[in-house]
């Protein structure tokens, strides 16, 4: 696709500065039901920020209480220095773009677009639409109707249309749900483009975790409620806080383990009678019962026996599933202890693919491995994602 012009760019970014979207002790109950408890966030201004959680988590119920659709139980919502929690959602400068585009059928895309702006009461419309429209890649597009265009475009239509008001925040309420999966990973990386360019606050909701993880500066995993936690995609997806997040945010295998010593800045792991080391920081707990973490892609499975050098390594297992996906093969390992691991290899074609039966070892750099507390629940976040699917 064409890029933005600077004379668009520069126009496009003429944002005012408006400062930090903060949530403090938000909470939202419906009746007896609490949908959102006691909500701490700050979402940076210029931000692309993602709440990315299961449904019903309370994500979309959080947005809407900053789009001014529903109003907090406790606590209050404020941008920069102005307090918006009770003020109408016409009073706030922030747009929604919501999944169905809820574009106006009899309107060409020009209108659509310049809808706003007449609504305000600005005669002259033709440059700002015609900006907009090319920030989107649809300037050619003016004069046709919504049904003329793709899912992709009547999106990218319903984004012009709340960009051209200039909002401060703009909220996005699942907004690639209905597209097909090939076309919702182009649209990705074009909305990380246009906010690149607009500069504006984005706040995007989803249920996706490669859609958060595509686009995002910032993640909160929500669950229950509340924000399990926050941070960069590669903060959360290398060092989980909770079990929650390590199985919602991809796959990750836990394994039953305990804490036995501590040498070097590494603590010693007991993993069913065999020991492996972990670095302290990587570790949520430092003593007793654990989950020792480790993520499919960071396990080498090589031929039982074979030596490694250094890492840490779990021997004895056999191969019980293999499953060619294009890009990489999918392995199921049976441990000694009965439970089976899942180790992710990229097929590059270095070495012949393993087959069910074939004994094998486990190897991964201790850097590589994260620990969880005990008590929390292996399986939270499983289930979340079939739900989802």
């Amino acid at each position: 696709m064409t890029s933005v012009t600077s004379t668009t760019s520069a126009t496009a970014t003429a944002a005012p500065t408006t400062g930090d979207l903060v949530l403090s002790g938000v909470s939202k109950q419906f009746g007896a039901y609490h949908a959102v408890r006691d909500l701490d966030l700050t979402v940076p201004e210029g931000a692309f920020f993602a709440l990315l959680g299961p449904s019903g988590c309370g994500k979309t119920t959080t947005l809407r209480m900053v789009a001014g659709l529903e109003e907090p139980t406790t606590g209050t919502v404020s941008l920069g220095e102005q307090d918006i929690t009770r003020l109408r959602p016409y009073k706030r400068p922030v747009n929604t773009v919501f999944q169905n585009y809820a574009l106006f059928p009899h309107l060409d895309i020009f209108e659509n677009v310049a809808f706003g702006l007449r609504r305000r009461g600005v005669k002259d419309v033709k440059k700002q639409v015609g900006e907009m429209l090319d920030l989107v890649e649809l300037g050619a597009f003016g004069k046709r109707k919504p049904n003329q265009l793709s899912g992709g475009q009547q999106q990218r239509v319903a984004l012009a249309r709340a960009l051209i008001n200039r909002p401060q925040v703009l909220l996005l309420d699942e907004p690639l749900g209905a597209l097909d999966l090939k076309l919702r990973r182009q649209m990705q990386i074009e909305l990380k483009r246009i906010q690149t360019e607009v500069g504006i606050t984005f706040v995007h909701v989803t249920h996706d975790q490669e859609e958060a993880m595509t686009m995002a500066d910032t993640i909160a995993v929500m669950n229950a409620g509340v924000i399990e936690q926050r941070g960069t995609p590669t903060e959360l997806y290398d060092l989980p806080a909770t079990t929650f997040v390590a199985n919602f945010l991809g796959q990750s295998n836990l394994v039953r383990a305990a804490i036995v010593g501590k040498a070097d800045g590494q603590l010693v792991v007991d993993v069913h009678g065999s020991k492996v080391t972990v670095p302290v920081p990587r570790c949520r707990v430092t003593e007793g019962e654990i989950w020792m973490g480790i993520r499919p892609e960071k396990v080498f499975l090589a031929p039982a026996g074979a030596e490694q050098n250094g890492g840490n390594a779990l021997r004895g297992a056999t191969v019980t599933d293999v499953s060619y996906v294009g890009v990489s093969t999918q392995y199921l390992a049976r441990m000694p202890w009965g439970q089976e691991l899942t180790v992710f290899e990229q097929n590059t074609g270095a070495r012949d693919t393993l087959t069910v039966g074939d004994p094998v070892d486990l190897h991964w750099q201790p850097a590589h491995t994260f620990v969880l507390d005990a008590a929390q629940d292996a399986l939270a976040g499983v289930e979340d994602i079939a739900d989802d699917a």
